[in-house]
């Protein structure tokens, strides 16, 4: 028997779901699905779980090492937990602007706070340029702009600034967090991406404002639907990422990819709506099983320096 282990947060309609939707789906090859249950981790003990989907230990520092282990063991982790430990959004946004991929304007913020053994006075920042040169910044990006965090997710910590003094105003109160500022695409249209497996891309019409999925399959046009699969695909290519949501702004026909580090994406089924939901369970639990059968467990990096063209 093999085992794909769930490790979830504040979920509840998405883990019974899925874990139901392996074992159904699986039955035949001897898989099933269950909540990963952990309670101290024994070095060079071998994993459980032939497969782990990972939703929560970007929160847990105890899942992350522990999931690392599973990896050293054998176990096939959805997503990579070397890669999602090291990724950021600016790193992000620099590598699908080498790929191609339209970007906003992006400027990386020295942060606001810093831990109390930090010597903001002298030594400890002694290669940071003070004061900022924020009406150079504010050129580049333009008025108005986005501020919001290098990492992270779930709209927290999001502001748009129309003014100098609204950037100064929000940006005094981000500490200890290290944020950037962003190009704001006035858009037409606004889509997530759902990701299952890096290539299989479903884009779905999302209102920013109220936070809300529509379904809406005629929501792009043709040449634009096949770009935002496009450059999803290329995003997740090079990230490695297998669960994912990429959010794109799409403005004169033009898609900006504003977001693409949400490697935990909802799936809750009062907010993806049923329809969406059904999807996600369904996608995630084949793309689990095929890993079970045919996955390899990998410590590797992700494609962009090969993409990019580096060695």
């Amino acid at each position: 028997m093999m085992r794909v282990g769930l490790l979830c947060g504040r979920e509840y309609s998405f883990p019974p779901a899925f874990i139901a939707k392996v074992t159904e789906l699986g039955a035949e090859h001897g898989i099933v699905g269950e909540l990963v249950r952990l309670g101290g981790t024994y070095m060079g003990e071998a994993p459980r779980y032939r497969v782990i989907v990972d939703r929560i230990s970007h929160e847990v520092d105890y899942y992350r090492g522990y999931l690392k282990h599973a990896v050293l063991g054998g176990a096939y982790v959805i997503n990579n937990p070397f890669w999602w430990s090291a990724d950021d959004k600016f790193f992000n946004y620099a590598v699908a602007a080498r790929l191609g991929v339209a970007i906003p304007r992006t400027i990386l913020l020295p942060q606001k706070g810093y831990p109390w053994d930090v010597d903001i006075q002298t030594e400890s920042l002694r290669n940071l340029e003070y004061p900022l040169d924020w009406d150079a910044m504010l050129e580049f990006v333009g008025l108005p702009a986005i501020l919001k965090p290098f990492s992270g997710g779930g709209w927290k910590h999001v502001y748009k600034v129309s003014s100098k003094e609204e950037l100064w105003a929000a940006y005094d109160g981000t500490a200890p967090y290290c944020m950037t500022l962003q190009e704001f695409i006035d858009f037409d249209q606004y889509v997530r991406c759902f990701t299952f497996g890096k290539t299989d891309i479903v884009p779905v019409a999302y209102d920013p404002h109220e936070r809300r999925y529509l379904v809406d399959p005629d929501y792009l046009s043709k040449e634009v639907g096949e770009r935002v699969v496009r450059d999803a695909q290329t995003i997740n290519a090079a990230l490695g990422y297998e669960m994912n949501t990429v959010e794109f702004a799409i403005k004169d026909g033009v898609p900006y990819a504003i977001d693409f580090l949400n490697p935990a994406p909802d799936f809750e089924r009062d907010r993806i709506t049923p329809f969406y939901f059904d999807m996600a369970v369904e996608k995630m639990a084949r793309l689990a099983i095929d890993r079970a059968l045919r996955g390899e467990a990998s410590m590797t990096s992700p494609n962009w320096k090969a993409m990019v063209g580096l060695k």
